[in-house]
């Protein structure tokens, strides 16, 4: 019986096994390990940047379980509330007579739109000391790009609110 050419290596089964195979073998491995590493920061990058978007009354509701989440909360920012340091933050979301005292201390500085009575989303953690740590900071835009009310300056409508009459216009 001729010998096989290379290295030959035995498997359980006992039979010889090519050196081309067992650099598939290898290979294969090889991938299968890359694949699973892959799989894992994806799964694990996800569950990082997920966050559960709440209510104040429902961050109220939530037990213990609400310390070890990310998440995302909305209300008007109370007038009068807003004390800034450099970056960071004091001020006090109010949402259906519900109030929420949060400390924004994120990287950058809080958007323009942010001041009193406007509209924000503070995405962070709740702390056992009843005051939400915010990471990011989202400030609703001002209400002039919404849809302008009969009667307002620049609306075309009378402010008595009759209908708007346009001239006739002529076929000649």
């Amino acid at each position: 019986m001729p010998e096989p050419k290379g290295r030959v290596c035995f498997i359980s089964t006992g039979l010889p096994m090519s050196s081309e195979t067992s650099k598939y073998l290898k290979f294969g491995s090889a991938i299968i390990v890359i694949l699973i590493s892959l799989g894992f920061l994806a799964y694990t990058g996800v569950q990082e940047s997920k966050s559960y978007y709440v209510t104040i009354k429902e961050l109220r509701g939530m037990g213990d379980s609400v310390f070890s989440k990310r998440l995302r909360v909305a209300g008007n920012v109370q007038p009068g509330s807003i004390k800034r340091t450099g970056t960071r933050v004091e001020f006090v979301l109010i949402e259906q007579d519900q109030k929420l005292s949060v400390v924004y201390s994120g990287t950058e500085a809080p958007p323009d739109t942010f001041k009193d009575n406007s509209q924000a989303l503070a995405e962070g953690s709740f702390g056992r000391d009843g005051v939400f740590h915010a990471k990011q900071l989202q400030a609703k835009c001002a209400s002039k790009y919404a849809p302008q009310q009969p009667g307002a300056p620049g609306s075309g409508a009378p402010a008595n609110g009759a209908p708007a009459t346009e001239p006739a216009k002529s076929m000649t």
